[in-house]
């Protein structure tokens, strides 16, 4: 049921921002510093100073939020992140003092006026192949359907480790890289820019906790402080040469785009759902000690350059994933990998069983094979110059909605020689 706020902006059923949800972002305003804030509404309330006026304190000893990211705060564990999140809550519920009103209305800004920043500093980066449609589609595509799946997929969870240095929030521009592609026709590659640039439509989830040594299931969802949309942008052509035999490399090092709100864990309890019907009994280390997943509806979009509106491609729910993130985590530990505050565990591409539900080109064109016909009666294998993508995601209450914020990206053209100097 939604929470009312004083907020008035915040009880429309519209809101991505109710006070059910409550994100963390960064935000700056003009010219000034980088700030910690939260969004309820169509504000962002200034938590950075809230804190440095001791209206609202993480930590009563010492500033964890007077630097631009959420790292610090998250290290204070799940106990400080439940007290801190009902405190917020109370300040901003509806019935709140004048005087509270007063000071919260002092301590924020439209959310209109305000850039958003990546909300956490990225510590790590590991991108999962986790979302049984998609592995299927694309296991079907190079290998046929009698072999589409690897034979440890519904065993463990697939991933690799990617680059934190390119993660980027939203809205920030995606130039088409350069690589070694190699046609069916050609003894050898050349090196040119990406022909068959896509996206992948996935959740992102950041690790509040740090770790030393193996986790449980339960632990790993523990450590979880909250998630992002992710969208892993993917240059097929340049990954169909490199990946055999150790996988993704640079076709996946361009960039990964996060939308600008982690949405807590604690604001996505009422969404919990069971992941599908395993074929394969898991291991007792990967066995789920309850629902892990969520239902969140998600879509992706394109805005071609010289259009009007946008038109969406795609419509999945995140409940489609075959692994959850807390077994993604577990697994991850496995080996004695410590994790740091501030990981980020993408989910691998969300699909589902229907063509309208496949997140991402490679998917929704089979492979170039099929391609989409948009309103302006252009066609789309894979991505044009000047296409602006865009992935969206919000939980469905009962009279209100827990969202994410947008995770867009424009992708603009290649540089015309990135070796060229002077």
């Amino acid at each position: 049921m939604l929470k009312t706020s004083w907020v008035a902006s915040a009880n429309s059923a519209e809101t991505d921002f109710p006070l059910n949800n409550l994100p963390y972002g960064v935000f700056s305003v003009g010219d000034a510093d980088l700030r910690c804030g939260v969004a309820i509404g169509d504000r962002i309330i200034d938590a950075t100073g809230l804190e440095a006026a001791g209206i609202l304190r993480a930590d009563p000893d010492a500033d964890v939020l007077d630097a631009p990211y959420w790292n610090d705060f998250m290290a204070l564990g799940p106990k400080v992140w439940a007290a801190y999140r009902a405190k917020l809550q109370d300040l901003l519920a509806e019935g709140a003092s004048e005087e509270v009103q007063d000071q919260l209305t002092t301590y924020s800004v439209p959310m209109s006026e305000a850039t958003l920043h990546l909300p956490f500093k990225v510590a790590e980066y590991t991108d999962f192949y986790a979302g049984k449609h998609h592995a299927t589609n694309v296991g079907t595509m190079f290998r046929g359907a009698e072999n589409a799946l690897p034979p440890n997929w519904l065993s463990i969870p697939i991933g690799y480790n990617g680059r934190a240095s390119s993660v980027v929030v939203s809205g920030t521009d995606v130039r088409r890289p350069w690589g070694q592609l190699k046609g069916p026709d050609m003894d050898l590659p050349v090196f040119a820019p990406c022909k068959r640039f896509d996206i992948e439509l996935e959740m992102g989830a950041i690790v509040g906790m740090p770790s030393d040594g193996p986790v449980t299931v339960q632990e790993a969802d523990d450590m979880i402080f909250g998630y992002v949309l992710l969208n892993d942008w993917s240059a097929r052509d340049i990954q169909a040469w490199e990946y055999q035999p150790l996988g993704p490399f640079q076709a996946k090092a361009t960039a990964t785009s996060l939308s600008p709100w982690i949405v807590t864990k604690a604001a996505l309890e009422p969404f919990r759902c069971s992941t599908p019907h395993r074929e394969r009994v898991l291991l007792p280390y990967l066995e789920e000690p309850g629902p892990m997943l969520y239902d969140i509806p998600l879509s992706v979009s394109i805005l071609p350059e010289n259009a009007e509106k946008p038109e969406v491609l795609a419509r999945t729910n995140y409940r489609e994933m075959y692994y959850s993130a807390a077994q993604q985590l577990a697994h991850h530990t496995t080996a004695g990998s410590p994790m740091n505050v501030g990981d980020l565990l993408g989910s691998g591409t969300i699909s589902g069983p229907s063509k309208d539900e496949r997140g991402s080109l490679l998917e929704m064109s089979w492979g170039g094979k099929e391609p989409l016909t948009l309103a302006d009666g252009s066609t789309r294998s894979f991505i044009e110059d000047g296409d602006t993508l865009t992935l969206s995601g919000a939980a469905q209450g009962d009279g209100y909605r827990v969202g994410f914020g947008d995770c867009a990206g424009t992708v603009i053209p290649a540089l015309d020689d990135p070796y060229k100097r002077g």
